[in-house]
């Protein structure tokens, strides 16, 4: 696993998040052992992406659907929307998404993290949440903050992700709830 040990190491800056460029970080073989060149993994911060396709990744993974409307108003109002693509050849394919809304000073919150089930168990999770953290933490948010569900509670805080040390701040409202 020596191409995902190195994915992050590199001295550059990441451009800004709204820069929409393609990084491509290397070729994968696809059994975590070495890289070559059947395909690249990508990451963009294009917002310039296929609904449909978006929602295919979402119906893979087990995700119930949401108003498309939504789903591409929630896009255009994010403040940083990541998307990670197997590219082979001149064919691309969307494998992860994430996004992340924010104050635009101090505070982010990641949202909607997918990988495709083909690519589950590959560390690409990690690299896909390595990316959008770098990518924010570029931006100078210093507070990073996520909703996760039980089952992958255990995968965020490998991440370095802790439930809130103070106690529970958050809550919700939720409509109808009377």
């Amino acid at each position: 696993m020596g191409f995902w040990k190195n994915l992050f190491s590199g001295s550059e800056a990441p451009s800004s998040p709204n820069s929409g460029s393609m990084e491509v970080f290397s070729s994968y073989d696809g059994t975590g052992d070495r890289p070559e060149a059947d395909f690249r993994i990508c990451f963009s911060t294009d917002r310039d992406l296929d609904l449909y396709e978006l929602e295919e990744l979402c119906d893979a993974v087990g995700w119930s659907r949401r108003p498309l409307r939504k789903v591409k108003k929630a896009i255009q109002y994010s403040f940083l929307v990541v998307t990670m693509w197997e590219v082979r050849g001149k064919r691309r394919r969307l494998i992860g998404f994430s996004r992340a809304t924010s104050d635009h000073a101090f505070n982010a919150t990641i949202w909607d993290v997918v990988v495709h089930p083909s690519f589950q168990g590959k560390g690409l999770g990690k690299a896909l949440m390595n990316y959008t953290i770098k990518k924010l933490r570029y931006e100078d948010i210093s507070n990073i903050t996520l909703f996760a569900d039980p089952h992958v509670v255990d995968f965020y805080r490998m991440l370095g992700f802790m439930p809130d040390p103070e106690g529970i701040k958050g809550m919700f409202w939720y409509p109808n709830h009377n």
